[in-house]
């Protein structure tokens, strides 16, 4: 069992961006987080990571289609990029907002990845799940163009998903509770 994070290099904050304790500085993206969560009575975790696929798409300024149909754990037909803002402006704040509209997940131009989830390590697995599609896209890519589905396929897809209840990324399984 792994121990819990030095409460030393926590800090708390409310959403006004008050620091209630902790001794460090805020995050320059604790707004993005304040926004994502005032805005998302759906949800209670907001991560910003830079995971290594994620983010080369988002340099590449690239979305993630729906190549494949876990796709859909980002909340919609594919993986949107935010435009590009300097990190933690009002603008770039503004930017994901829009993108993550109906959305769990985004990409940020030349940035990195922000996933929503419905608690911590609902937001953690969605991110494991992006990651491995960044990487699985732009695998595909190197060989090639891949296939796309179609818009009434991804729907099916999103359909089951909401079905078959949240946390579809949970276990590295699909929302409707496959093996794959």
């Amino acid at each position: 069992m792994s121990e819990a994070p030095d409460p030393r290099l926590r800090v708390l904050m409310d959403l006004g961006g008050r620091v209630l304790a902790g001794r460090r500085e805020p995050s320059s993206e604790w707004r993005l987080h304040a926004r994502m969560l005032a805005a998302r009575p759906d949800v209670e975790a907001a991560l910003h990571l830079h995971p290594p696929y994620a983010t080369s798409l988002a340099c590449l300024r690239r979305p993630i289609p729906p190549f494949h149909y876990m796709v859909a754990v980002g909340g919609g037909t594919d993986i949107p990029v935010a435009p590009y803002a300097t990190f933690g402006t009002e603008e770039l704040v503004d930017h994901v907002a829009a993108a993550l509209e109906d959305r769990y997940a985004c990409l940020m131009a030349n940035h990195g990845l922000v996933v929503l989830g419905l608690d911590p390590a609902d937001a953690l697995a969605r991110a494991v799940e992006v990651e491995a599609l960044a990487r699985q896209y732009l695998q595909a890519l190197s060989v090639g163009e891949p296939e796309l589905l179609s818009d009434e396929e991804m729907e099916v897809v999103l359909e089951r998903f909401r079905r078959y209840g949240r946390g579809a990324a949970r276990a590295g399984k699909g929302a409707e509770g496959n093996d794959d």
